[in-house]
């Protein structure tokens, strides 16, 4: 599913609306809520400075700053903000200009914006500058056109809030043996074009080496890296190293000069004395190749046990791209890593299959540390709190802050959240050593806490349970639960034994696996409250999590199960319901229905025919928890089907009004779907009058205007610029499940959808015009989508979402909850629920707007009333009777929909190079400190 990541602008809305509240540890018993400020910065590079305040630069020139690692402020309006009077890099174009004449400024992937990314911020105490004084900030950054041709450049300040000046660019990856351009470029790739030309010539390098060429002269990417996400420190003796590179031929690392921060080019090929490669430019491999998934590694020295730490992010990016922090160590800086049952990070010679070929995630999951991955901390029903619970989705690219001061050591990530698509945002987990010096990270992120001796009673009851596993996958791993007794066993859904010892570390054997790690009290944002977790690791390299929640016996919690179904549950239904079949503490629900074939016991909804009375069904819950067993009984309205027709017609030649006469007026609203103060005027339609948007402004229909997974909108618009994003019809649920009939999204008209963590993408083969007037219609049917323009069908697939499941869904033309507004014209506007146009329909729609005869309008066949309105078209009814809309909502962009970085020959690695890319245009957040989410483009398309 690689161009879901397209649309992942949209998301890039930032939840920053709450007052900061400083966390001390000796706050971990107040039972007072938290709010805490929120960041986004992908890619999170950690320093603190001198002052003491922490700083978190990323891509795309984003950076946060925090004085307590709770609470992030962004230093910048937005990702991109300002290129050309940048706070951290100035005149970006301008600054970086030797980097870009290589890879990242609109060229290829990058086309029409910027492409830097993944910068590592560090202190070089040594650095000297020019007049002679020492000291530095360095930023190295990255700069990338594809997934492969990319460049590592230094911007340096002796401000660590800049602005940073261009140093130098010092590693190039992506080169050829012969002259050869990408699509959409004119920059040759031969490797003359790179550094490596003055290194021959000043004899640092004998040569190039045939091997990095393929024999067609291509860059040999199975067994030399992207050069990307870099990442600087010292060793032991105060030597200085840096570690980068991502996917393909893995992670390399090279000595550098601390006087300037250059390379120390090896310069002659060779083989550490375990056999891994050391390359004259690259330098030594310390992990990955062969074309497997690993970015942004991490690696840090931990004076106290005496080995360096090397984290190293697998699987793709996207909230289903199954992105996870992996784990090494070693106790020489070069290598070779380890994980804790021994594994080495560089990738075995068995993995080779050749240039070019990208396999699945299952050969490697074995190898590394699982830190974290996909996970819920799931509220079930009757627990305190709100929500579905505490959780990522895809935290990785990480990086590690020992803090000395503090005596508390950080893993830095970002992360996406379930249910909530693509937004991102910084979190900090606190890490703790077991037995064994392996750190683990604490299950919720750091709001001050600190470790201290708890006793027995402290940790004895029912535990929220996660195991990280070894998966790479975009599934979602949800809670179970499990019982901590005073036997000193374990209970639930897992069985075995816990031990406390040391005054705060435990021991778990679970299913014959030894799980050794810390019991730790954090604050859980679910319930509000301080509570006692625990976070053990394997021999495996396994993580398991556990969070305890409040002891209840077993009536109150049957309760709490009886009063939040009575709550939840729709009075209405005209779509399946999801009825839970577990509570809180392992409570067992079942159901039973009085009419079995309207909502069947497991929650299918079938509506009465056309024409029926509405049906009333009792729903009963029996609930169970011990001895206690207590039935609850709701009765929920289903409604009978409508007559499927023309629901709404918007002509603009007698205003906003609805001339089907079903519903209200439209409104004019501001920039955004759900503010006001815009102004919309009119003009010369396509017919009569039509509706002229300034690009600032919008118009809110009327609610409810289609409540099934049959349906069809007709309109005809007249850009006058095409902003990418921009919505024409937009209809949403929620902020997490809508469409949007979108003229331009990454160079092509379609149609775009989400539905909670599925994306769905309709797509046209190019983009309509501006100044000219274009019929656009878009059918759905119970799961069939099909786009057409100007009459002509451009796309027809299935596994559409079901988006419109309620009967107060909202509808808009030009605006959208974050996009730039639309600019131009909109006329003949037509929406029909329970009614799919035919292509017939659709051409007539086209070919006469006006519809002069009251019988061509598609849905109005039956009308009997005789009026017309000002151009001679029929006001609608609705005409005919359809099935039950069914939804059918599968992994919305795997239906067949090909992406620009699908490329003959399988199916390319969901990287964050790879998918972020088609992003880089210039997003601008719409919420204070936010950014969007811009998808990057390591490792997707192949020569």
């Amino acid at each position: 599913m690689l161009t879901f990541l397209k649309r992942v602008s949209v998301f890039g809305v930032l939840l920053i609306c709450i007052a900061p509240i400083t966390v001390l540890g000796n706050e971990q018993t107040h039972s007072e809520s938290i709010a805490f400020d929120r960041a986004s910065v992908h890619d999170p590079s950690i320093i603190k400075a001198k002052d003491g305040t922490y700083y978190v630069f990323g891509s795309h020139i984003a950076v946060a700053k925090s004085n307590d690692l709770s609470n992030w402020n962004s230093i910048v309006d937005s990702e991109y903000q300002t290129p050309e009077n940048n706070p951290i890099y100035g005149d970006l174009s301008a600054n970086l200009a030797e980097s870009f004449e290589w890879a990242g400024e609109d060229d290829a992937d990058s086309t029409g914006g910027f492409a830097v990314w993944a910068p590592d911020i560090f202190w070089n105490k040594d650095y000297v500058w020019e007049d002679g004084s020492t000291g530095a900030y360095m930023l190295y950054y990255s700069v990338s056109s594809t997934y492969i041709r990319s460049a590592i450049g230094i911007a340096v300040s002796k401000d660590i809030e800049g602005p940073y000046e261009y140093s130098d660019t010092i590693m190039y990856s992506g080169f050829t043996n012969n002259e050869s351009y990408d699509d959409n470029s004119d920059v040759n790739k031969h490797w003359e074009n790179t550094n490596i030309s003055n290194l021959i010539d000043e004899g640092i390098i004998g040569d190039v080496n045939p091997d990095w060429f393929t024999e067609e002269g291509n860059f040999n990417n199975a067994l030399y890296t992207n050069a990307i996400d870099a990442n600087i420190l010292y060793d032991e003796n105060s030597d200085l190293f840096m570690t980068y590179g991502s996917w393909s031929g893995g992670t390399f690392i090279l000595e550098l000069d601390k006087e300037t921060g250059t390379p120390i080019y090896p310069g002659e090929d060779g083989e550490t004395s375990d056999g891994r490669m050391i390359d004259r430019y690259f330098g030594t491999k310390i992990a990955g190749g062969f074309g497997r998934s690993g970015e942004g590694t991490y690696a840090v020295y931990d004076e106290e046990t005496g080995y360096y730490y090397l984290y190293i992010t697998y699987g793709g990016l996207a909230s289903d791209g199954g992105y996870q922090m992996r784990q090494f160590r070693s106790e020489n800086i070069e290598g070779p890593y380890v994980d804790a049952a021994g594994n080495e990070a560089v990738f075995p010679d068995s993995f080779d299959i050749g240039v070019g070929n990208f396999p699945g995630n299952d050969d490697h999951k074995e190898i590394g540390n699982k830190m974290m991955g996909n996970f819920l901390f799931k509220r079930d029903y009757g627990e305190e709190g709100a929500g579905i619970g505490t959780g990522y989705m895809a935290p990785g690219h990480n990086s590690y802050l020992i803090d000395e001061k503090l005596g508390k050591e950080f893993i830095v990530t970002h992360t996406r959240f379930p249910q909530e698509g693509e937004m991102h945002q910084v979190r900090v987990h606190q890490m703790f050593k077991n037995s064994d010096d392996w750190p683990v990270p604490a299950p919720y992120h750091y709001a001050g806490e600190g470790i201290e001796a708890v006793a027995e009673p402290d940790v004895i009851g029912n535990y929220k349970f996660v195991n990280h596993g070894k998966e790479i996958t975009g599934e979602l791993t949800e809670s179970t639960w499990v019982k901590l007794n005073d036997d000193h066993s374990i209970s639930g859904a897992v069985s075995g034994t816990w031990e406390l010892y040391d005054d705060y570390r435990v021991e778990l054997t679970v299913e014959d696996k030894k799980y050794d790690g810390v019991f730790i009290r954090q604050y859980d944002p679910t319930s509000e409250k301080w509570v006692m977790t625990f976070s053990a690791m394997s021999n495996e390299g396994v993580v398991v999590w556990g969070s305890r929640t409040e002891t209840r016996d077993d009536q109150e919690i049957v309760d709490s199960i009886k009063q939040e179904l009575s709550e939840s549950l729709p009075e209405r239904a005209i779509s399946d319901l999801d009825l839970p079949t577990l509570g809180t503490q392992g409570a067992e629900i079942s159901w039973e229905s009085s009419h079995p074939e309207v909502i069947s016991p497991e929650g299918d909804v079938n509506r009465p025919p056309f024409e029926s009375d509405d049906a009333r069904v009792e729903l009963t819950a029996i609930i169970t928890l011990g001895e206690v067993t207590e039935t609850l009984t709701l009765t929920i309205t289903v409604p009978a089907r409508e007559q499927g027709g023309l629901t709404a017609y918007y002509d603009f030649s007698d205003g906003f009004s609805d001339r089907s006469g079903n519903h209200e007026d439209a409104t004019i609203t501001g920039d955004r779907i759900n503010n006001t103060g815009g102004e919309i005027t009119f003009a010369d339609g396509i017919v009569g009058q039509a509706a002229k948007f300034n690009g600032q402004s919008g118009l809110k229909l009327a609610d409810g205007l289609i409540a099934s997974n049959q349906y069809s909108i007709s309109l005809w618009m007249k850009p006058e610029e095409i902003t990418e994003f921009t919505t024409t019809f937009f209809g949403t649920r929620t902020e997490n499940n809508w469409i949007s009939l979108v003229p331009n999204a990454q160079n092509v008209t379609k149609v775009w959808a989400h539905n909670g963590d599925d994306w769905y993408d309709a797509t046209s083969d190019s983009i309509i015009p501006t100044g000219e007037w274009t019929h656009f219609a878009f059918t759905v049917d119970e799961g069939k989508a099909t786009v057409y323009i100007n009459g002509e069908e451009k796309f027809s697939n299935d596994n559409f979402p079901n988006i419109f499941t309620t009967e107060d869904a909202q509808f808009s033309l030009g605006v959208n909850f974050w996009d730039t507004p639309f600019k131009g014209l909109m006329d003949e506007v037509r929406v029909y629920d329970g009614f799919v146009l035919a292509v017939e329909e659709v051409h007539s729609l086209y070919e006469n707007p006006a519809l002069e005869e009251e019988n061509d309008t598609p849905g109005n066949e039956d009308e009997t009333d005789d009026g017309t309105d000002g151009d001679g078209s029929k006001e609608g009814e609705k005409g005919n009777d359809v099935e039950d809309p069914k939804s059918n909502v599968d992994k919305a962009g795997d239906d067949g929909n090909v992406s620009d970085n699908e490329k003959q020959g399988g199916t390319l690695p969901e990287t964050a190079t790879n998918r972020y890319n088609w992003l880089l245009l210039g997003l601008v957040l719409s919420t204070i400190g936010g950014s969007v989410l811009l998808l990057k483009k390591r490792s997707n398309t192949i020569n």
